[in-house]
């Protein structure tokens, strides 16, 4: 039934938007960690999106034997977690434990404006998907009771 692959998709967005909001969250509580065990500040954490469940090759056959599109994949799957290349920014402050012998501390790479943005648009995107498939379980039911009658 195509109706439960509306739920696959919209649950596997929800699942893609809590790990997202989780990583935005990881960044913003780390803003201020200038030493890892690595030794070195922290480096901001993204999410890398992908497409899930894409056609089997012996599908996309059949439709170019039908002259039909193949039936795309249905959903997102979370592929990596990547930390972000960006240069560290520095700041003057001499009497910062992590000091540099110039006086110079490196930050964290996580910019609050930018994770606030982000922050907003993961919320709307998870919003967005837990209405879809509130809607889809109403439509669900609804033809649940028309078959009743």
């Amino acid at each position: 039934m195509r109706i439960f692959k509306i739920l696959e998709t919209s649950a596997s967005a929800l699942t893609a938007e809590r790990l997202r909001l989780e990583l935005i969250a990881s960044n913003l509580a780390n803003l201020n960690t200038t030493r890892t065990p690595a030794g070195e500040p922290y480096r901001r954490l993204v999410p890398v999106f992908a497409p899930r469940g894409t056609a089997s090759p012996f599908a996309a056959a059949l439709a170019w034997l039908r002259r039909a599109p193949a039936e795309p994949g249905h959903g997102v799957a979370v592929t990596a977690v990547v930390a972000d290349p960006a240069a560290f920014p520095l700041r003057h402050d001499p009497t910062h434990p992590d000091a540099d012998p110039d006086g110079y501390v490196r930050l964290p790479n996580v910019d609050v404006v930018a994770e606030m943005v982000d922050l907003m648009a993961a919320t709307r995107a998870y919003e967005a998907n837990a209405a879809v498939a509130s809607a889809t379980r109403t439509l669900a039911q609804r033809a649940l009771e028309i078959g009743r009658q």
